[in-house]
């Protein structure tokens, strides 16, 4: 569903001859090359829910997803497939659990968690090539994506405000 506002519907301000600078200008757009520059950083650095949902129901074994939450939450619910390494014992286990060689994709709770930073920068420290999963189990779940608990495989439908409901396709 595409929402569309008209301009009728949205306040008009006076016409002065004078043009107002709106809030969203205040700082003007970066340069087409800076945005581009900047974006390309970005996906070098994050992933979203539906990428790794994707690229994992592919069969994609190029990356490994790491839950860095504590086992509580891991046993609340989880990605399967996933390694759970909370962000305290990454120091001391990562070797254990991840191949070097292998990208790591991180998560944590959701976007109001810094957790996932936490344990993508212990992880970079260490020599890992990481990504950050932005959204967390939180959109894996909104999203309406499986995930294994103590008592199972659980899944919950798609929350109709993060994900088109009769598709596998975000529109992104």
């Amino acid at each position: 569903m595409v929402m569309t506002t008209t301009t009728s519907s949205l306040p008009q301000p006076a016409r002065t001859g004078t043009p107002v600078l709106s809030p969203v200008l205040t700082t003007p757009p970066a340069a087409p090359v800076d945005a581009a520059a900047y974006f390309a950083a970005r996906l070098a650095f994050h992933t979203d829910v539906a990428d790794v949902h994707a690229s994992l129901a592919a069969g994609a074994t190029d990356f490994v997803v790491v839950d860095s939450r504590s086992t509580p939450s891991w046993d609340q619910g989880h990605i399967p497939g996933a390694v759970h390494l909370p962000t305290a014992q990454i120091s001391r286990l990562a070797a254990e659990f991840l191949d070097p060689a292998v990208p790591v994709v991180v998560h944590c709770w959701g976007p109001g968690c810094d957790g996932a930073t936490r344990a993508a920068l212990a992880l970079a420290r260490l020599g890992y090539r990481v990504k950050e999963m932005i959204g967390g189990i939180e959109y894996w779940i909104r999203e309406g994506y499986a995930v294994d608990t103590w008592e199972g495989p659980r899944q919950l439908p798609a929350d109709p405000l993060t994900a088109p409901v009769d598709s596998d396709d975000c529109g992104c």
